[in-house]
């Protein structure tokens, strides 16, 4: 090699050294950040980048809007707005209260569901289903006369499951990918009563819920499809349980009865429940992640006295004494709300109080999002409040 080629450098040590440091300090602090998450509210942080450009009150609350649903409205968060559905039909909003889509037409029993940045509203025992993502509607189903829609759910990834009874047969069940562009399959059943349906998070199972007899007596049963698959490969009895509510997630599916909720893996093979034993269910939410909320009551009649929080085995995370009726309630993401009175409570899964907010302005119904944010409503306004 001649003297005039030039040797090739080796790396500055100095420079190695500190990009090491550099490396292993944005790991430490990677890890001291989750593990110190509550102490150092990254949900917070989340909300500040969402809505930076929505202008609050001190006490966290967006101006409000008017609505159009009345006093018998329903609402559901998106990331992006509030979905609204009534007798009147369905309406799309802006947090500040610009109208992204209105469907005007009469809806006997509007019903919605929402998750993350999806929402579809539809008329149960109608034919008529709507769904919303990025400020617009991206889907209209309309069913032939003869057929009625039972249930409609999407999942976080925007696939849509649609329960409806089909003429021919005792219920049907169509999924949708999130472009809907076409059904990915379409489950008919003529043997036994289809009662509803919910895709697992990653859309590759569709648990199938159903109603039907066994020796005489009623039985419920959770069938499990794979969604390139038109036959079970997992069935479960839920035995006499009356089902209410259905959520998949956490790697199991929760279902809601009269007196008990049941976990149920799509493995097919383990089962947790929670009894009710005496006390009465007055309410559900099975949106949060992990864990249920349940209103109960001592008395048949009446409200609920009591809030518990059940784990996906079947065991009481915490439980606290109502003093104040309960209006509303929400679950998202590791939050639950309450709006009592005239005042709104957001806790975590253990009943801590995360956030409180007195003078809610009349509101009447509340919708929780993972992140904390809270839709606020009363008969005539919808707003935004964001935890400070």
């Amino acid at each position: 090699m001649s003297e005039m080629e030039s040797k090739p450098k080796k790396p500055n040590i100095l420079v190695r050294v500190l990009a090491l440091l550099v490396t292993a300090a944005l790991l430490i602090g990677a890890v001291f950040l989750v593990a110190n998450r509550d102490k150092f509210n990254l949900d917070a942080l989340k909300r500040w980048f969402e809505y930076r450009n929505l202008k609050t009150s001190d006490t966290g609350e967006a101006a409000p809007f008017s609505h159009a649903g009345g006093d018998q409205a329903s609402f559901a968060y998106l990331e992006d707005g509030i979905l609204l559905s009534s007798s009147s039909g369905v309406r799309y909003y802006s947090f500040s209260g610009s109208t992204y889509v209105e469907e005007v037409l009469t809806l006997e029993h509007p019903t919605l569901s929402a998750a993350g940045a999806t929402g579809v509203a539809y008329d149960v025992g109608g034919q008529n289903l709507f769904v919303f993502r990025n400020a617009q509607e991206v889907f209209h189903l309309t069913l032939d006369e003869g057929n009625s829609l039972l249930s409609a759910r999407v999942n976080e990834a925007g696939w849509l499951a649609v329960t409806a009874q089909q003429s021919g047969y005792k219920g049907s069940v169509t999924v949708y990918n999130n472009t809907f562009d076409k059904s990915v399959i379409q489950i008919n059943l003529s043997s036994t009563f289809i009662m509803d349906a919910v895709l697992s998070p990653d859309s590759k199972t569709v648990a199938v819920l159903t109603l039907g007899q066994s020796n005489g007596s009623y039985e419920s049963q959770v069938r499990f499809y794979h969604v390139d698959e038109k036959e079970p490969y997992a069935t479960v009895s839920l035995g006499n349980l009356v089902p209410l509510d259905l959520d998949y997630e956490s790697g199991a599916l929760w279902v809601t009865g009269e007196d008990e909720i049941a976990i149920v893996s799509p493995n097919g093979k383990e089962t947790a429940t929670y009894s009710l034993g005496r006390s009465y269910l007055k309410g559900c939410d099975l949106g949060g992640d992990g864990f249920a909320v349940l209103l109960l009551g001592r008395y048949r009649a009446g409200s609920a006295n009591e809030v518990v929080t059940v784990d996906s085995n079947g065991e009481v995370i915490a439980t606290q004494t109502l003093t104040s009726s309960v209006l509303s309630f929400d679950a998202a993401g590791r939050y639950f709300s309450l709006l009592t009175g005239d005042t709104l409570t957001i806790y975590t899964s253990d009943l801590t109080p995360y956030s409180t907010l007195e003078h809610t302005q009349n509101a009447r119904y509340t919708a929780l999002s993972s992140s904390g944010a809270a839709v606020l409503a009363n008969a005539q306004q919808a707003w935004l409040y964001l935890p400070n």
